[in-house]
């Protein structure tokens, strides 16, 4: 019997013609079939023109009356996607709402700094529901860093407790889902004092090669 994480995981990316664009969805033709991948605002404008080739990351949403196809056009949009529907009460039309009008680098630093007036700028994202966003998802960075320390030893654990743009920075990465490691290295990298927080943040990822 298929699983329904089996099911979900069948398509990584889909990469095709792009034949056609609505304001909610597009239409990618690979081998002859017309896949039908729902997607943010911010994607349909940047994806490109109906007749190019494209390449889509996909995530297939799948409930007992629902098999929904998701694209994004980074591996980090796909992050911040199966991040916000892990949030209690967070459905798939709501995370493509925030997608829409916020950037991954930026909804970090949302989460990080506790910003709600940025989260409810997405349509359909209230206060208490931005608040919820931040609070689950602040709560889910404390446990993947703690548990970090207890597998690797203190060596790869990394500093989170002295307010620093270092440690912001760190913290914003593994929002995305990125390991407590693999956030400092990227970090540490590129850091430097005249910088402020969110040019810290883009530069990291940037940096970063899943």
């Amino acid at each position: 019997m298929v699983t329904e994480l089996e099911v979900r995981g069948l398509f990584a990316y889909i990469r095709g013609k792009l034949a056609y664009k609505h304001n909610e969805y597009m239409v990618v033709e690979a081998n002859g079939v017309g896949y039908k991948i729902y997607t943010a605002l911010s994607t349909l404008e940047a994806v490109g023109a109906v007749g190019e080739e494209v390449k889509v990351h996909t995530y297939l949403y799948v409930r007992e009356d629902v098999m929904s196809l998701y694209g994004f056009r980074t591996t980090e949009e796909l992050s911040m996607f199966e991040l916000l529907i892990s949030v209690s009460g967070i459905g798939p039309k709501a995370a493509i709402s925030v997608l829409s009008c916020v950037s991954p680098s930026k909804f970090c630093l949302a989460v990080v700094t506790e910003d709600v007036k940025t989260l409810t700028r997405a349509q359909g994202i209230g206060a208490k529901t931005a608040q919820r966003i931040i609070l689950e998802l602040k709560d889910k960075i404390k446990k993947e860093h703690m548990d970090n320390i207890s597998i690797n030893g203190e060596e790869n654990a990394v500093e989170t407790g002295n307010g620093s743009r270092i440690s912001e920075a760190v913290s914003a990465l593994m929002v995305l889902g990125y390991t407590p490691l693999e956030a400092s290295r990227a970090v540490s990298a590129v850091y430097s004092e005249d910088m402020d927080l969110e040019s810290v943040i883009k530069k990291a990822l940037k940096g970063l090669v899943r």
